[in-house]
C-alpha cells in the first residue's frame, strides 16, 4: 500500500470510527503500528487536516472544506467512472448534464496520475438503447420529494387511457427499461410506481407529508422486495 493510500485509508477511520479513536483502534483498522498511525497523524495535520487529540488519549477529526484531497484509490476512480458514465447514459436531462459536469471536475481537480487514470478509465457504461423521456420535469419532481410536498399529475396506462393522480412522492429508480415514480397514490390509496414518460401536467402542491417519506419509502421497498425476490 502506498503512502497516499495508507492516508487516505486513515482520514476514513478517522471519519467513520467513534470519536476519539486511539492510536490502538486506528492501528487495528488500518493494519499498521501505533508508531506508524502517529507519523501520519502528523502528515495529515502537515497537509492542512485539522485533528484533534493527542497520544494517549485518542484523535478526532474535525472536517474542514479547505482540507485538500487526498484522492482515491484506483477501484474507487473505476467506480466514479462506471457510476457518472451511466447517469450519463440513462438519466434525465439535468442529472445527464451534472454527470457530465462532476466528471469534468474530478478531472481537473484530481492529481495528475489520478485524473489520467479517471479519463482513461478501463470501465465504463454505455447504453445503446435509451430510456424513454420523462413526461414531465424530473428535476422539479425530486425537489418535490425531498420537500416531501404532495403531487399532482396526468398519467397514461399501457393502453394510454388517462387518469388524474395525487401523490406522495418517495423515490425515482430506473427499473429495466424506464425511470419510475415509487409514490403513495391518493387515488388508490396505497402504493404505486408511475413510469416518468407516461407522466404529464405535473404540479407540486402545498400539502406535505413531512416526515413520512423515509418510513414510506422503507415500506414500499420492502414489499418490492417480498414480491420480486431475487
Amino acid at each position: 500500500m502506498s503512502r497516499t493510500d495508507r492516508l487516505f485509508q486513515l482520514m476514513q477511520a478517522l471519519r467513520d470510527l467513534p470519536s476519539p479513536a486511539t492510536a490502538h483502534i486506528l492501528a487495528q483498522e488500518t493494519g499498521v503500528s501505533e508508531r506508524t498511525i502517529y507519523r501520519d497523524i502528523d502528515s495529515l495535520r502537515a497537509l492542512g487536516a485539522v485533528i484533534d487529540g493527542e497520544a494517549g488519549f485518542g484523535f478526532t477529526l474535525v472536517e474542514d472544506a479547505t482540507l485538500p484531497p487526498l484522492g482515491f484509490l484506483p477501484e474507487e476512480i473505476e467506480a466514479l467512472v462506471v457510476g457518472l458514465n451511466e447517469v450519463r447514459e440513462v438519466g434525465d436531462p439535468a442529472l445527464a448534464a451534472a454527470a457530465r459536469s462532476a466528471l469534468n471536475k474530478l478531472k481537473s481537480r484530481l492529481p495528475e496520475g489520478q485524473s489520467h487514470r479517471l479519463q482513461h478509465a478501463v470501465l465504463s457504461a454505455r447504453r445503446f438503447e435509451k430510456p424513454p423521456a420523462p413526461g414531465i420535469d424530473a428535476s422539479v419532481l425530486r425537489q418535490a420529494a425531498w420537500e416531501e410536498r404532495t403531487v399532482g399529475f396526468d398519467y397514461a396506462d399501457a393502453q394510454g387511457a388517462y387518469t388524474t393522480r395525487t401523490a406522495d412522492p418517495l423515490s425515482i429508480v430506473f427499473m429495466k427499461t424506464a425511470h419510475c415514480l415509487l409514490a403513495f397514490c391518493h387515488l388508490r390509496n396505497d402504493f404505486r410506481a408511475f413510469r416518468l414518460d407516461r407522466m404529464s401536467s405535473l404540479v407540486v402542491t402545498e400539502r406535505s407529508f413531512r416526515p413520512n417519506r423515509i418510513p414510506m419509502l422503507r415500506e414500499f421497498k420492502q414489499r418490492l422486495h417480498t414480491e420480486n425476490p431475487r
